[in-house]
């Protein structure tokens, strides 16, 4: 009998720093990541295609990157920005250079795609995401009916403040078990190391000890929740007319 609940755990930002790179593979060999998103553009990223082809299991998208902003003084400042979100052509130009990348480094289509900080909810990036996903036929975080996104697991508020509860155990807990039915992606930043260049560091090696907690995969079996991953879901699970968000 199919589970009516299954749950693809994602590690965003694969490929940004070494540390990222090694928790993301560790929260995957012992711990419940069953996805992870590239980022490209980014040093590391060749060392974390090259570990994703010794893990068959991990799937593996694309995380496009269009720049990184942090809440400072009242208002959203850039800490850098790879192309103007308010232009499509430079974005489709970027996101076009980008997927290529992930091609030339995994050897592979992508098999599912998001946003660095979800950049993709907003025009132009959100058309021009979307019409990538519909012609590559794989899905895009927040425009598949068939898969409802998660982003409680995160060790933040909006305005950058520390909320280390939320990526504690317990609370991976309460998020599983107020999980709805059908598939859920929750989303995660697992990382190691002191090469963190991010405004999201120390939650990573905290959620990297969550993921990786041995009494979680027990409670994901009682709670009758069926880890999938992107690679494995059946495509009538996610595919659909897309949605506003």
């Amino acid at each position: 009998m199919a589970c009516n609940k299954q749950l693809i755990v994602n590690a965003d930002d694969f490929g940004r720093s070494l540390g990222i790179n090694g928790g993301v593979i560790e929260a995957h060999e012992s711990g419940i990541v069953t996805s992870a998103s590239l980022m490209v553009r980014w040093p590391a990223a060749a060392q974390a295609a090259a570990d994703s082809r010794k893990q068959p299991k991990l799937s593996l998208g694309l995380h496009v990157d269009l720049g990184e902003w942090r809440y400072r003084d009242g208002a959203r400042k850039a800490l850098y920005e790879v192309a103007p979100l308010d232009d499509v052509n430079i974005v489709k130009e970027e996101v076009t250079r980008q997927l290529a990348t992930f091609h030339d480094l995994v050897g592979k289509r992508p098999t599912h795609m998001d946003s660095h900080q979800h950049v993709h909810v907003r025009e132009p990036a959100r058309s021009v995401l979307r019409e990538v996903a519909r012609f590559l036929d794989i899905p895009l975080r927040h425009f598949n009916p068939g898969v409802h996104y998660c982003g409680k697991f995160y060790g933040q508020t909006t305005e950058g403040l520390p909320l280390p509860d939320a990526i504690s155990a317990p609370s991976l807990v309460k998020i599983l078990r107020t999980l709805p039915d059908g598939v859920t992606e929750l989303g995660c930043h697992p990382g190691e190391g002191s090469d963190l260049d991010t405004i999201y560091r120390g939650e990573r090696a905290r959620e990297l000890k969550t993921l990786c907690d041995p009494q979680i995969p027990m409670i994901i079996k009682s709670m009758e929740i069926e880890l999938r991953s992107f690679g494995n879901l059946p495509v009538g699970n996610w595919r659909g007319p897309t949605v506003q968000v």
